[in-house]
């Protein structure tokens, strides 16, 4: 697995993995980018940051699509829980989708694990790795627990009023 960063050529390719991704979760009973998140807007801003990334397997196949965007994140401001590691030194995971064709392969999993790898070897400056998930996605959580983060908290209404997500942390450089 190994991250490419995305550019406006790849607009619609990233689009069509998180629509692909919002109808796996519909699927699930999840209720969760089922609304205007993520938004077209929003997708082109974090290509256009350089946050964007897809993620290509080792037979060259595009399989998911990913934002890593750097502090400060204002989603969490109003964190409802407590910070392993009270740093502003920190990237958030967002958007994280693999596309429902390549699904059952693990590659949700080697996704994660080389955003830590590369965060970990690469950014000696980042202190922790920041994510949240609906409450109800029950599969996504288990990744992110199985990943090594830790559930600090939740935040309510950030996404979508009267929505709730739980928040994790995984503390990568603690000098």
């Amino acid at each position: 697995m190994k991250l490419r960063q995305a550019t406006m050529v790849d607009y619609e390719q990233i689009m069509a993995i998180l629509k692909d991704g919002a109808n796996q979760l519909a699927e699930r009973g999840v209720n969760q980018w089922q609304g205007d998140y993520p938004s077209p807007d929003q997708i082109k801003g974090d290509i256009e940051k350089g946050h964007a990334y897809l993620a290509v397997s080792q037979d060259e196949q595009t399989v998911g699509a990913i934002a890593i965007v750097p502090s400060p994140d204002h989603a969490y401001d109003n964190l409802h829980g407590e910070w392993l590691n009270n740093t502003d030194k920190y990237v958030v995971i967002h958007r994280v989708a693999i596309h429902s064709n390549h699904a059952g392969h693990g590659y949700a999993t080697k996704l994660l694990n080389e955003v830590i790898t590369q965060v970990k070897e690469n950014h000696s400056e980042i202190d922790s790795i920041r994510i949240d998930t609906h409450e109800d996605n029950k599969a996504m959580q288990h990744l992110i627990d199985k990943m090594g983060f830790t559930k600090v908290g939740e935040l309510h209404g950030v996404y979508r009023p009267d929505e709730i997500s739980y928040v994790y942390e995984l503390v990568v450089n603690n000098e």
